[in-house]
């Protein structure tokens, strides 16, 4: 009698070490590590009644269609899992997010278009993954960014159109990339991609290439073949405009600053505005050709051509103008701070606040730094006056703003 005792305690204990899936064969390695293996066989889903320590999941050529959130809650343990010609098309959010032992995962030559990318944050043992031959169309910017084991990456044969700067970065153990047979367009917003190529150590393995769908130019041709000349970085310059010697203008002061740029593609022009009571973004013109104003209540009038005015320009306008240069390529801005003097003569304000403040022909001007040569992050001030001679007319006459000629480059950053 004890010695069947004896042997159903060992049974009991051994029990959910050997727990398989009648459509499954699962075998110890010499590793020790547990083996199911359930390919080829004519599957649905992910089968039940997995033992709990279960290290190698093998669920290919099967004809799974959906991963649930639970469908691995039996392998906690799964270090390798293989999903690859199967069927699927819909992955829940959560569906992976408990494998945090896994290091290889196959997903490839499914139809998979959406993903939780969210899920791959906490698998940081990951160190292979394919997700080839699917319909991805996108991935976002830090979707690989928490797998730091990363060794070798999949994603051949889907939709992308594009990728976003830094897609690979964060990725230390990355040494094979694969890209290819993806329908790249072009633009400048893969241009990264080229220069990346050119200084990683990353293998990119060149299946059958890759080659860009889009722009019609360059269709055919390799991405990393784009030709510098079509992608350039923005270069911006800021200058103040003032009116031009003996012309006046009534009814108060008019800033006008003209923002000039160039790169390929030619880049947006947008204006960023901080003032003592408040922050302004302007992201295009805003007044029409006919001259008015798309918004009746727009203080600040931007036109097609770069320039801003601001129509009786104030104390409440002083503040720093931002003129941006956006194109795919990158970003660049340069800044100007702008003041209204208080007094006949702004200088003597001005340097009673900073001696270095400088007293120019009728007009003040003040940079507070050395020009930086790369022109990123000047500053210079511009002060308004009114001459003591335009400040009151007898007989109820407008008053008037009378400003000499003035032209100052704020710089140009490159």
């Amino acid at each position: 009698m004890r010695p069947l005792l004896c042997c159903l305690g060992l049974a009991v204990l051994l029990g959910p070490c050997l727990a398989c899936p009648s459509a499954c064969s699962c075998s110890t390695k010499k590793n020790g590590r547990l083996l199911a293996e359930c390919a080829y066989k004519d599957l649905q889903e992910v089968p039940k009644g997995l033992s709990s320590n279960v290290t190698i999941l093998t669920l290919s050529a099967n004809r799974i269609g959906s991963l649930r959130q639970g469908s691995f809650a039996e392998v906690p343990e799964v270090q390798s899992l293989w999903l690859g010609y199967n069927q699927i098309g819909v992955v829940e959010p959560g569906a992976f997010a408990l494998l945090v032992h896994l290091k290889n995962l196959d997903l490839s030559h499914n139809k998979i278009a959406d993903f939780p990318w969210q899920d791959l944050r906490n698998l940081s043992s990951l160190q292979i993954l394919k997700m080839n031959n699917n319909r991805l169309a996108g991935l976002p910017r830090d979707a690989f960014r928490s797998l730091k084991d990363l060794r070798s990456l999949w994603l051949n044969d889907n939709e992308l159109t594009t990728l976003a700067e830094g897609t690979f970065d964060n990725l230390p153990s990355l040494s094979q990339l694969q890209i290819f047979n993806n329908p790249f367009n072009c633009s400048c917003k893969v241009f990264w991609l080229k220069k990346w190529t050119e200084n990683t150590s990353v293998s990119i393995t060149k299946g059958g290439s890759t080659l860009c769908v889009a722009p019609s130019r360059l269709k055919g041709r390799a991405v990393t073949d784009i030709p510098n000349h079509y992608c350039i970085a923005p270069s911006v310059q800021l200058t103040y405009l003032s009116n031009l010697d003996n012309t006046v203008m009534y009814d108060g002061l008019t800033l006008s600053l003209h923002c000039s740029v160039a790169g390929s593609p030619p880049p947006e022009i947008r204006w960023k505005i901080q003032t003592s009571s408040r922050r302004v973004e302007i992201s295009g013109p805003n007044v029409a050709r006919d001259g008015n104003a798309k918004q009746s209540q727009e203080r600040f009038l931007v036109f097609k051509n770069g320039t801003m005015a601001i129509p009786k320009f104030s104390k409440e306008d002083e503040g720093t103008y931002t003129c941006l240069a956006v194109n795919d390529v990158g970003m660049r801005d340069v800044s100007v701070n702008v003041a209204l003097a208080g007094s006949e003569n702004p200088a003597e304000d001005l340097l009673q606040d900073d001696p270095q403040a400088s007293h120019l022909g009728g007009q003040s001007c003040y940079k507070g730094d050395e020009m930086d040569p790369s022109g990123a992050g000047e500053k210079l001030v511009i002060i308004y006056h009114v001459p003591r001679e335009s400040k009151s007319r007898a007989g109820g006459a407008v008053p008037q703003v009378h400003l000499g000629t003035l032209l100052l480059a704020l710089g140009i950053t490159l």
